[in-house]
């Protein structure tokens, strides 16, 4: 190996030992992947990252560091291909992966319905204005009270989990004179093929009913011989980050047989059938994304075989894209604090770049292992291409953003960095570890720049520590 003498980042050594396979050494270090970032994101001509036409230096003068910025009509164009893509049928925005009165607004504006899984996300779409009759409640422990809550508003459906909240929904119901939609989350144990903590519908785990023990049919009994409940459908969920739909066609056929099952035993008609979703988005080149016009049409020939299989006719769809709807079209913008080259073996060396955030605003990489990718924000380079780990400010050793990126060997403190995927579960996840505030969500449409989720400060985590 070949030493240079501005030192081991500059020599012309082998770094595959120090980077997964799939990471190769970009020809350009400047170069934007489309596949990672917003559409309204691009490099001007002096190097500068911008989105919507406001360069990350303005937005980083006026906001602060770090920023989740957030790409408007990205997301709007996001939602507008899903509903196109599954016309007909019900699609649903995932609020735990972001919420905000002005996301859930937004995605109720394009024609999206949206699934809330707790008390305060079904407050924010109702402060975001949105029609009971166009939220789904979700969740595998929902307490009396948001249930309650529920039936009284007249939330569109109510997914159950539990023989418990089948009763528990029964006995509001039949106290408020009301008949709630019901939808049974059916345990089809199919596995996808994903990170084990997000793969949720083997048999080992807490969501659904049981198809193997004969749970999900005694679950839809219940329902549809309950006095004061309307069973409107079957719901199923695989995973999440799904990159193809080949395990659908299992869960699909399944689904089915059990809906007709119902149907003839009890000579009822189920309207709807929910697929669930979770499909990919790209966080890094390895990533693939089918489009959703692709994965519409092999869903819907998934489904229109397996219910002409099982002789019944096909239920109204609804889909649960996820991640794909918010995460692409966000990044976060960071601050470079320090650059610390390390030497790992020989003179193969890697470069940790300190940003002002870290695991406090993403948790995934230290919690999922999850991947992402990085850019110089600021300005270009033609500085030799350096393999860097971009790591946050916490007192953790697994604080670590971005594990394997090529940034220039020059990025230096003050630098900007931005991590684009970061949508999706980055801010919903966040946390005050190390009383660190959380960063503001940055929203840029036609233009124009504004706050939608304000910073937090310090003497807000001193308001609640009441002493």
């Amino acid at each position: 190996m070949r030493t240079h003498e501005a030192g081991a980042l500059h020599g012309d050594f082998d770094y595959s030992a120090l980077r997964p396979g799939w990471l190769g050494v970009p020809e350009d270090v400047n170069t934007l992947l489309p596949q990672l970032w917003a559409q309204n994101v691009e490099r001007a001509d002096d190097g500068v990252l911008h989105i919507g036409g406001i360069s990350v230096e303005a937005l980083a003068a006026e906001f602060g560091t770090p920023a989740y910025v957030f790409d408007e009509d990205d997301f709007r164009a996001r939602c507008r291909a899903w509903i196109e893509a599954f016309e007909g049928a019900d699609v649903f925005y995932a609020s735990k992966a972001f919420c905000s009165k002005a996301v859930l607004r937004a995605a109720a504006e394009e024609g999206l319905f949206v699934d809330v899984c707790t008390a305060g996300e079904l407050a924010v779409a109702l402060a975001a204005g949105l029609a009971p009759a166009r939220l789904g409640l979700h969740g595998n422990n929902k307490s009396f009270a948001e249930l309650r809550q529920a039936v009284e508003i007249g939330v569109g459906r109510i997914v159950a989990d539990s023989f418990t909240e089948i009763e528990r929904i029964e006995a509001i119901a039949a106290e408020l004179g009301k008949r709630p939609n019901v939808m049974i989350r059916v345990n089809v144990g199919v596995e996808a093929h994903t990170h084990e903590f997000i793969a949720t519908a083997h048999e080992d785990q807490k969501f659904g009913f049981s198809l193997a023990g004969g749970a999900a049919y005694d679950a839809a009994r219940r329902v549809i011989q309950a006095e004061h409940l309307e069973l409107l459908g079957l719901h199923s969920h695989i995973g999440s980050q799904i990159f193809d739909t080949a395990a659908f066609e299992i869960s699909a056929a399944r689904v089915a047989r059990l809906h007709a099952k119902l149907q003839t035993d009890f000579s009822v008609q189920i309207p709807e059938m929910d697929l669930g979703g979770g499909f990919g988005m790209a966080y890094t080149s390895q990533d693939d994304p089918q489009p959703p016009a692709d994965i519409a049409a092999s869903l819907r020939k998934i489904v229109d075989e397996e219910c002409t299989a099982a002789g019944i006719d096909v239920p109204r769809l609804s889909i649960e894209p996820g991640r794909s709807l918010i995460g692409p079209t966000m990044f976060t913008l960071y601050q470079v604090g320090t650059v610390k080259p390390v030497t790992l073996a020989g003179s193969a060396a890697r470069l940790y770049v300190s940003v002002d955030g870290g695991i406090s605003d993403n948790i995934r990489t230290a919690l999922y292992d999850a991947t992402y990718s990085a850019t110089l924000a600021s300005r270009s380079s033609d500085a030799t291409p350096a393999l860097a780990r971009v790591v946050g400010k916490h007192c953790e050793a697994g604080d670590i953003v971005v594990k394997d990126e090529f940034l220039p060997a020059d990025v230096a403190p003050g630098d900007l960095i931005a991590v684009p995927g970061t949508g999706a579960y980055c801010r919903s996840m966040g946390s005050n570890y190390n009383h660190v505030p959380r960063p503001p969500v940055v929203a840029v449409r036609n233009g124009e720049a504004r706050v939608i989720l304000a910073r937090e400060t310090v003497d807000d985590l001193l308001r609640l520590d009441v002493g």
